[in-house]
């Protein structure tokens, strides 16, 4: 009754739309093609899109009874395939998928550049002393973490252990290797002291990049013993595979290392080149703001193209040929974000 119901809804919608590029609605699909990589990358934006901060609760009340109304085949006449990609935006950037309760702005994704954008500009501050490499580098992973269970998978309770051992595992990282960096970078007696506070402005990548790894093997080192769960292309669960998890975590990993490559290693190096402008020269309180505005253009670069390399769900040809020799299968990866029990953010099904 209820596939009945949405075929009615979704032919309506069709008849909505003449002359237009807008795909055909699909309920709970993704807008954008999955197979390349610019389909993704469109994908991402609209998850990331920080618009969707600003959508009051009466146009989230209206979303959600549009996303109703087609799920009942009970559309008003004219409502478009657009007004149903738009609802669906809304709904999936404010509501968690398993609870239908609000995310708390700060963490949702749509929120993670623009509440994030503030934490690699402190990362990224010149001289700074041992207690603000400290404070920064702690202040990341905590909100990273605080973003992995605010988008947690709700369906599938995992121990809180868990979650706090990959927590304490990337702040410690984290902290110890740019901690450090740093003190090997004061002790190098060949450095001039320009070229001291050029390194010291990278020291935050590899710290972070380690951290993520960290937290990547912490949270799903169990899996290679396991392995994850396999799907055929109806979404069926045909077996488990130790070399598809493998396969997964170094997507995974390899992801979350490209991740904050731009985010931490240009601005560095378009500061180091406006410093020696004659405006910030003779204006150098413009330094703080100019280097917000080059960390928010890398952030929200960085962001969606990192995510976008691999598909969500891979194909693994060669990774379980006793799960492959009569059927397509596919194995979920995580993309960026881990929760505490593994489960992939961005709105995806993680094994």
């Amino acid at each position: 009754m209820a596939d009945t119901a949405t075929t009615a809804s979704a032919a309506a919608a069709s008849a909505a739309n003449t002359a237009t590029d807008t795909p055909p609605f699909q309920l709970g699909k993704p807008r954008f093609q999955q197979t390349s990589f610019y389909g993704r990358f469109r994908h991402f934006l609209d998850i990331i899109d920080p618009r969707t901060l600003f959508v009051t609760e009466r146009r989230l009340r209206e979303a959600v009874q549009l996303l109703e109304d087609y799920k009942h085949g009970t559309l008003h006449p004219g409502v478009t395939n657009e007004q149903l990609w738009s609802a669906q935006k809304i709904k999936q950037a404010i509501l968690h998928p398993d609870t239908n309760e609000k995310i708390f702005m700060p963490f949702r994704m749509s929120g993670y550049i623009p509440f994030g954008t503030p934490i690699v500009v402190g990362l990224l501050l010149p001289n700074q002393t041992l207690a603000s490499t400290v404070f920064w580098q702690w202040l990341n992973q905590s909100h990273n973490a605080c973003v992995n269970y605010a988008n947690r998978n709700a369906t599938k309770p995992s121990p809180a252990s868990k979650f706090i051992q990959g927590y304490l595992g990337a702040v410690i990282s984290a902290v110890s290797i740019a901690v450090g960096l740093n003190v090997l970078v004061q002790k190098a007696n060949k450095f001039t002291p320009a070229t001291r506070l050029l390194v010291q402005r990278f020291v935050p990548f590899p710290a972070v990049a380690s951290a993520n790894i960290c937290n990547v093997v912490l949270m799903r080192y169990g899996e290679l013993e396991e392995g994850i769960d396999v799907l055929d292309v109806d979404g069926n669960l045909v077996g488990s595979s130790r070399i598809a998890a493998r396969h997964a975590l170094l997507e995974t990993a390899l992801t979350r290392v490209v991740l904050p490559m731009p985010i931490l290693v240009l601005p560095p190096i378009v500061m180091s080149m406006l410093e020696k402008t004659a405006l910030l020269q003779a204006r150098p309180r413009l330094l703080l703001p100019v280097q917000s505005l080059v960390c928010l253009a890398a952030f929200g670069l960085a962001l969606p193209l990192a995510i976008s390399l691999f598909p969500q769900m891979s194909e693994p040809c060669l990774m379980a040929p006793s799960l492959t020799d009569e059927k397509n299968v596919f194995s979920s990866r995580a993309v960026f974000f881990l929760s505490e029990d593994g489960s992939l953010l961005l709105k995806s099904s993680l094994a």
